[in-house]
């Protein structure tokens, strides 16, 4: 292997406007940047849903997603060739799950992999198998990725035996916007995410039941598409807050939501991470969010970035939105303090002293190169 490594992102699809697509797209493209040479490669779809720098190479192995079980030595097979014909020295799982494919197809190959976490340990998103995988990247893989220190203890609480494992925090997916010179006065409380039970959306529409109420002038926007639409909809007429809820879908232009919105919420029942978060306090918008595992206990400081509440508790968050949107010093006070939490993961501060600590380290053998233990 030579010192700046070829490297492979491994992905289900980029074509997706989810937080691990996004993540990747912008590790691939600062790399890319920085003069590594750079594949993507998606299992199926062709299409990014994220913009990708010039030099990196995006490719497929489906043009449409394919039935695994009918497909699986087919995709092993393509994976291996794919590594071999382009002379991958670092593959980047980015899902614990890829070790099902990966591990049979790099079987006494020079490639090394590292299995890159996005949810958290106790969480399997509905497929039992990730349990598995998971312990199968713990023992195969060069090292294993995660997002918070949290959730780091829990693996080495969960897996007993001797592994590499790097927290790596997520990084802002843009530049640090300029920093703010006053409260912003839009009277909008913004949510961001896809519209599925783990969002906790019900959670926030019964909560805003109790907000509207006391804070008529307010408006509630939840951006992001998904298969609860039909639930949130009707739990929208239920409450009577027609007049006070948006949910305009999914937006490529999402900056701009921040930028039109003055307080952010995050009603989520669980997260990997909370990329949102960042991306609600770069733009200078007070937090209110539920403390669930494991991502927000570790970027969110109660009272210093954020206003928390416990995980699905309706009238709690209701209370907290109200805190907040009636005081504008709290506003202020978590606004500046989100902006220096935003300015710690800038996309340069994390590939610069996080992932190319952690390639060097994958390349030399050397685990002490890696950014954790």
């Amino acid at each position: 292997m030579t010192c700046r490594p070829v490297v492979c992102f491994l992905t289900g699809t980029l074509n997706a406007l989810a937080g691990a697509e996004r993540v990747t797209a912008s590790i691939a493209s600062a790399l890319a940047a920085r003069g590594y040479r750079i594949h993507v490669l998606s299992l199926w779809d062709e299409t990014s849903a994220f913009p990708l720098h010039p030099a990196v190479i995006h490719s497929t192995l489906f043009p449409a997603r394919p039935s695994f079980k009918r497909q699986y030595v087919a995709t092993v097979w393509r994976i291996r060739r794919f590594m071999t014909e382009h002379d991958v020295d670092v593959l980047v799982e980015v899902d614990p799950m890829l070790t099902l494919f990966t591990l049979p197809a790099l079987l006494g190959s020079r490639t090394r992999r590292v299995a890159w976490e996005h949810c958290h340990f106790d969480e399997d998103l509905g497929k039992p198998a990730r349990r598995i995988a998971r312990r199968l990247a713990a023992r195969t893989a060069a090292v294993v990725v995660v997002l918070t220190d949290l959730d780091r203890l829990r693996w080495r609480a969960a897996i007993r035996h001797r592994f590499q494992i790097a927290v790596i925090a997520n990084p802002l997916p843009f530049d640090l916007p300029p920093a703010m010179e006053a409260l912003t006065q839009a009277q909008t409380v913004l949510a961001v995410g896809r519209l599925v039970e783990a969002k906790g959306f019900d959670i926030l529409l019964e909560a805003w039941a109790l907000v509207a109420r006391e804070a008529p002038d307010w408006r509630l926007e939840i951006v992001g598409e998904g298969p609860a639409r039909p639930t949130l909809e009707a739990l929208v007429v239920q409450y009577g807050i027609a007049g006070t809820v948006s949910m305009p879908g999914a937006r490529t232009d999402i900056t701009s939501a921040y930028q039109q919105a003055g307080v952010f919420c995050l009603s989520s029942r669980y997260e990997g991470f909370g990329l949102v978060l960042l991306e609600a306090m770069a733009f200078g918008l007070p937090v209110v969010a539920s403390a669930c595992e494991t991502g927000p206990k570790a970027l969110l400081v109660e009272g210093g970035n954020a206003v928390m509440v416990p995980p699905e508790d309706g009238p709690a968050l209701a209370r907290a939105l109200l805190r907040v949107i009636g005081d504008p010093n709290l506003r202020w006070q978590l606004a500046k303090g989100g902006r220096l939490t935003a300015a710690a993961h800038t996309i340069n501060r994390i590939v610069d002293q996080k992932w190319e600590a952690l390639l060097r380290g994958v390349v030399t053998g050397n685990g002490d190169a890696s950014p954790s233990e």
